[in-house]
């Protein structure tokens, strides 16, 4: 075996990993169909009625029941049995307040709601419409959603393939070949380049012909394809989303305390007070409404919709508002890599160049070097004008960019100076192309190859160097060809000039972009239908970590769903990708507890966008990946995807600011109503209640454009914090209420209905005041609020202190005077900055095992658990450490010591070569 043979013995093989499904037995009897004669109308019918149409099912949903859906939930019950309560009191104002805020909110909700149908009609029309099938030993053309499995389909140039089907090795007139096609699946699959199929290989539903024709028995159809998989788990895919289940526990929580003290409060008014029925659900009633954040689902709504104008500016369409929250909270961001970490396109890579002269015996030759531009020249001789193949396209473009004589042409299909004599095109036999040239200044003829490395380097007789070069290349997963000329007479003896590499490479700025993702706390993982090598590569050039996962180990028996788990998380990234595996990828690491971002453009990612906190199809991207994601991006790459996260960061410190105080608001109007109705028998009028709580939230619906600090990690909810801080805020403002109350009516002897327009303005302006606090989650001078916010805030609490001085009959609220109003509202601002420093306090304080002790839960157990067992295992791992760096340290000093009594008898021997080398030894060391 020479040198050459064995360089190519050694060389990494760069093989497409086919996906391939087991076909039983009784479906590969089915398959028999003789090639020129195809099916009869009886045998196709027979078949239709056994498998059913090649399309896959649409499952539609009534939009009325689909409206309807959305006037459940816990907030939306509270408002429904307030509107209940409401009507059967004949209080019809406060009954049309409620049903209006009701109906807002589902109209918002229902308009804004992605659809999973339009996802499936998108995949369905990326099937071909028509093929060309054999029936009854005639070629005729044939709707796709007719064919059958064991139907005889012609695949030619440009044909979208209409169902999965076999390749037979036979042209569409019949004749053997052993040819191959060229197939275009990066929409299903993600690989960069199209790939090689023959005789025996499976062509994809949706995937596209790009060279070649041959004939093919169709093997599946409609659901059950390649794609029709990936339909099947879009439409499996329902989960609620995480700002619903949120918003969702949130309510819980309010309808728990609030039925608990309406149920204590109707008791005791009907038995103990010995009320009428209707009096004490009157009674009940003002607690009712107390207790409905009646504007959370429309403020957050809306601050969400303002974001979503934002985002808009950016090239960010959003087409689901809740997924602006969501993505403020992505931790881990799975990233397409063909087409959206890379360009989708080969290009020209630094080349090996031989040198001019070469021999396979004498690499030096003359000592001159070919060039770049030599070898795009020579490569660009023997490239076929008009080929579509990816490869072609890459060389001819390269060339045309880089060499000069090529540039500014005016035929483009000559080479000046140059004249093409004849031309050999590729094919699958010699697996090289072919040009004989003539030099017009020289005269000069001589034959120029490109082709497949290992053929070239036969072709001069063998190269080691040469051979080197691509076991390289392919070591780093770049697509290698060999160029060499002819440099006699005869045109017989090939001379190497140089190997040319090429890539599908990186965005110019996704590596910047990734390197800004991992600054905000998101760890991005690429994900791809290309091989290990290539995804390693790409890996290395994104600055990301080479620690890519074969996709296949996910379906490891030998693994439990924990170590999987832990494997996945560890991965940067993963090759040889398949949409089960995507899909699976985001559902392990949603069962983890990590929110997920899915990016993607093509068919086979449609799964994983459904699937994903977050869903982002790029720009270029096909009708199935838009329709499936929550977010559409226009401009190419993920650089806007920086600015979403920034910008939805924003958006969420606005929406939790507000949840917080909107329930620190909701436990102190409860606590307090609670006390004052058992025990004073106080209320205030209903209309005074409806009337704080509405105008109240319709003046925080401009926090959507407050300022916001952006965190730097990803953002959470923490609700056993908010809901914690919320009752510590809410207890407080109870407190400051009964100051007022107790004073007032004790202490000033003030009148009942005086009582109630005071109790309204401390109520009204003291929570109220309380979100210039909670709208940061540190001191509330570290950011100065927008003057469109601050003066919403301000001017609404103005109005109710003008309304208390001088009152309003049809509110029931009786003139209080100025040193009543003003008072009242110079204590809410103080004491808006003294509830600042409890909130910092709790905030700085709060920790995971606070919130696992005092809102305890079995997954909170669990997980709490989980953190102290890998605080016991990091610390082990750490004290090891200590002691194999001890170990070392002391290996050292030893090392050290023998050094320098070698370095001492060196002296002695007056050896100073020796003691140079000991003494660089010893630095080194």
């Amino acid at each position: 075996m020479t040198e050459t043979d064995k360089a190519k013995s050694t060389q990494p093989e760069e093989a497409h990993v086919e996906v391939t499904d087991d076909i039983d037995p009784e479906l590969e009897a089915l398959l028999q169909t003789p090639p020129l004669e195809g099916l009869t109308d009886a045998q196709a019918a027979a078949r239709l009625q056994q498998f059913g149409p090649n399309e896959i099912p649409e499952k539609k949903t009534n939009p009325i029941l689909k409206f309807l859906s959305f006037f459940g939930g816990a907030i939306s019950y509270l408002l429904e049995i307030a509107a209940i309560v409401c009507a059967v009191l004949g209080n019809w104002i406060d009954f049309g307040i409620l049903v209006f805020v009701l109906i807002a909110n589902a109209f918002i909700g229902y308009y804004e709601e992605a659809k999973a149908e339009s996802a499936l009609d998108a995949l369905k029309n990326t099937l071909a419409l028509h093929c060309r099938a054999w029936r009854n030993s005639k070629l005729v053309e044939v709707e796709s959603r007719l064919l059958v499995p064991g139907d005889i389909i012609a695949i030619r140039l440009g044909d979208i393939i209409p169902a999965d089907c076999r390749l037979l090795g036979v042209g569409v007139t019949g004749e053997e070949t052993e040819g191959t096609l060229q197939i275009d699946q990066a929409a299903l699959t993600g690989e960069s380049l199209p790939v090689n199929k023959g005789k025996g290989a499976i062509a994809y539903s949706s995937s596209i012909c790009k060279q070649g024709q041959m004939l093919a028995v169709v093997t599946k159809t409609g659901i059950n394809t390649y794609i029709g998989r990936a339909a099947n788990l879009i439409s499996i895919t329902n989960d609620e989303g995480h700002f619903q289940k949120i918003i969702n526990h949130i309510g819980n929580f309010l309808i728990v305390i609030s039925l608990l003290m309406v149920v204590i409060i109707f008791i005791v008014q009907k038995v103990a007070r010995d009320m009428a029925f209707k009096e004490a659900l009157k009674t009940v009633l003002i607690l009712t409404i107390a207790a409905i954040p009646v504007g959370l689902p429309t403020v957050m709504s809306v601050t969400m919709a303002v974001g979503a104008g934002q985002l808009a500016k950016k090239k960010v369409i959003v087409k689901r508002l809740t997924a602006i929250e969501e993505l403020a909270s992505v931790s881990t961001l799975c990233s397409d890599k063909t087409g959206t970490l890379t360009l989708n396109e080969l290009t020209f890579d630094k080349p090996y160049l031989s040198k001019k002269g070469n021999t396979s015996t004498d690499f030096e030759g003359t000592g001159e070097s070919y060039t770049d531009q030599d070898l795009l020249t020579y490569a660009y001789m023997a490239s076929e004008p008009g080929a579509q193949d990816a490869i072609e396209l890459a060389v001819r473009g390269a060339a045309e960019d880089r060499v000069t004589i090529l540039q500014n042409r005016t035929e483009q299909h000559n080479i000046p100076g140059y004249k093409v004599n004849g031309f050999i095109p590729f094919n699958p036999t010699s697996k090289y192309t072919e040009a004989t040239v003539t030099n017009l200044e020289t005269g000069e003829k001589f034959r120029t190859i490109k082709g497949a490395p290992p053929v070239i380097i036969r072709m001069v007789g063998g190269h080691e160097q040469a051979s080197e070069a691509v076991t390289d290349f392919a070591r780093r997963g770049l697509r290698a060809l060999g160029v060499a000329r002819t440099v006699d007479p005869e045109m017989t003896k090939f001379e190497m000039v140089g190997m040319i590499s090429l890539l599908d490479p990186p965005r110019p700025d996704s590596a910047h972009t990734i390197a800004e993702c991992n600054k905000l706390g998101i760890t991005v993982k690429m994900i791809t239908g290309d091989q290990l090598i290539i995804a390693k590569e790409v890996a290395h050039r994104l600055g990301m970590d080479r620690a890519i996962l074969d996709a296949h180990a996910l379906t490891d028996s030998r693994l439990d769903e924990e170590a999987l788990t832990d494997r996945v998380i560890k991965a940067d990234g993963f090759a040889h990708v398949i949409p089960e595996h995507k899909y699976r990828v985001v559902e392990l690491m949603q069962n983890r507890g990590q929110l997920v971002g899915m990016t993607g453009d093509g068919v086979n990612d449609a799964p994983a966008l459904k699937k994903a906190n977050v869903g982002i199809a790029v720009e270029g991207c096909t009708d199935a990946a838009r329709s499936a994601a929550d977010i559409v991006l226009l401009a190419s790459g993920l650089s806007t995807i920086v600015d979403g996260v920034k910008t939805s960061r924003a958006i969420f410190q606005r929406m939790r600011s507000y949840a917080l105080y909107r329930i620190a608001s909701t436990i102190h109007f409860l606590l307090f109503f609670f006390i004052s109705i058992l025990v004073f028998d106080f209320t205030l009028p209903d209309r005074l209640v409806l009337l704080i709580a509405v105008l109240n939230d319709a003046a925080t619906l401009v926090i959507s454009v407050d300022n916001a600090r952006i965190s730097k990690r990803p953002d959470k909810w923490r609700l056993g914090q908010l809901l914690s801080l919320s009752f510590i805020l809410g207890f407080l403002l109870m407190i400051i209420s009964f100051a007022h109350f107790l004073i007032a009516k004790y202490h000033f002897d003030v009148d009942d209905d005086t009582l109630k327009t005071i109790m309204y303005l401390q109520i009204s302006s003291c929570p109220h005041f309380v979100i210039f606090s909670t709208r940061l989650p540190t001191w509330f001078w570290k950011s100065i609020p927008s003057p469109v916010f601050a003066f919403a805030i301000i001017g609404t609490q103005i109005i109710a202190m003008f309304m208390s001085i001088y009152g309003v009959e049809f509110f029931e609220a009786h003139p209080i005077g100025w040193g009543w109003g003003v008072s009242v509202m110079c204590i809410s601002l103080v004491m808006f900055m003294i509830l600042d420093i409890v909130k910092v306090f709790v905030i700085k304080k709060w920790s995971f095992e606070l919130t696992a002790r005092l809102w305890p839960s079995p997954k909170r157990r669990a997980e709490l658990e989980k953190r102290i067992a890998r605080k016991v295992e990091l610390t082990r791992v750490m004290a090891n450490w200590a002691k194999a760096r001890k170990v070392v340290l002391m290996s050292h000093a030893i090392l050290a010591f023998k050094s320098k009594k070698t370095l001492a008898a060196t002296k002695a021997n007056g050896d100073s070569s020796t003691t140079i080398n000991v003494t660089y030894a010893i630095e080194n060391a």
